[in-house]
Order: C-alpha cells, then structure tokens, then sequence
C-alpha cells in the first residue's frame, strides 16, 4: 500500500558508503536530476503540455476511478520527467479499500493502476502524472505504481488471474518508456529508498512475474 507522499529519502547505511561504488551512483543520480530538471525547464518554457481527456486510460481494457487530486501531481510525463521504473504494491486490503482510500484526499497517496485478484485493472491516475505511491518523492517521479488486491502474509491472493493482469500491464508500461523487463527496474515498494514498507512481501513470486512480463512483451 503506497506510504506518505513526497517525503525525502531518510539517511541509509546504503548513502553512508564511500568509495568507487558511492561515488558512480552519486554521478548517476546528479546525472539523472540535471536531465530531467532540463526537460521541465523546456516543457514550462514551450508549454508543449499535451491535451487532456477526462477518464482516458493509459492501459486498455482498465476501468477509469479517478483518485482525489490530492492524491497526485499534475506533470506531462515523460516530457517533464524520465520514467524507468515500475513499483510494485499490494494493498494490505481489497481491491475496494484501495479505491476507497485513494479517492479520498486526507490519504495523501495514490498508485497508477490497482488490479483485482480476478485481473481486473482500475486506473486511477494518469501515468502522464506523478502518484504518491512510493513514499519517495523522486521515486514517485520517476516510476508507474501497480497495487495488487490482498496480503503480504496471504500467497493464496496471488492468483493466476492476477500474475497475468498485471503482466500484460507492466509489458504495456515497459514498452511506453523502452523500461527494461528485470529487478533493476521492476521493484518492490520495499525495495524504494527510504520506505519503510515491507510489500508486496515473501510470497511474491518475482521470477514467475517476470517471465509473464517477458512473455507479454513478445
């Protein structure tokens, strides 16, 4: 279930490391926000904002449920911001619970897309705009958020229907933004710096994941 929205990143034992290691990823990361500081200062200066439609999908065959605005962050993305990362959830509820919450705007936080345990897929923010899913401001930027209907503590919620939903959809997303099929880029909420959340947990079958992706993809 996505965590409060654009906190920074608390300190880690991971950012305290010195060397060759911390040094290159400290130059990737500049490298990353000087390009996209670049790109919005272009899209705010030419106003190439593209047209909005109310309830168009991103992903075909989802049901538009729109979640509060205060939710999310308007952005023209990837005009504005790189994506290339996929963050996967699970709700620590139902499919309802997260519509609910999400449409209610003192929850502060939204994921992209919710799918069902019968591969049922809402959207309910736009992947043009920044969710707060991740917990991680920059991370929010960057990535589409996916929740996933159950429990961490449940692999029984995990259903065949649910695998193959949501991995066409990552397959539709990874394709948008040329994001490659693999644990670099498709991460757990846990996985995202700073977040102190544990899904979507143990029973997440990623290498079965993965190859559903990959198949999808073609």
């Amino acid at each position: 279930m996505p965590q409060e929205p654009e906190q920074p990143p608390t300190p880690t034992r991971r950012r305290l490391l010195i060397g060759g290691a911390a040094t290159t990823a400290t130059l990737t990361a500049a490298a990353y926000a000087g390009q996209d500081e670049l790109k919005r200062w272009w899209w705010r200066t030419t106003r190439r904002e593209r047209p909005r439609t109310d309830g168009a999908l991103d992903h075909a065959g989802a049901e538009w449920v729109a979640a509060s605005s205060a939710n999310w962050r308007w952005a023209d993305r990837p005009a504005d911001y790189t994506v290339d990362r996929i963050v996967v959830h699970v709700v620590e509820g139902s499919y309802g619970d997260a519509l609910r919450v999400f449409r209610d705007p003192l929850h502060e936080a939204a994921a992209h897309y919710v799918v069902r345990k019968d591969g049922h897929i809402a959207q309910t923010v736009r992947e043009l705009d920044v969710a707060f899913h991740s917990g991680n401001r920059k991370f929010n930027e960057r990535s589409v958020g996916i929740e996933h209907e159950g429990y961490v503590d449940r692999p029984g919620d995990f259903t065949d229907a649910m695998y193959a939903a949501s991995a066409r959809l990552a397959a539709d997303i990874c394709a948008r933004y040329a994001i490659p099929v693999d644990r670099t880029h498709l991460v757990a909420h846990s996985e995202v710096p700073g977040a102190d959340h544990t899904d979507p947990g143990p029973h997440w079958d990623w290498d079965r994941y993965l190859k559903l992706v990959r198949a999808a993809a073609g």
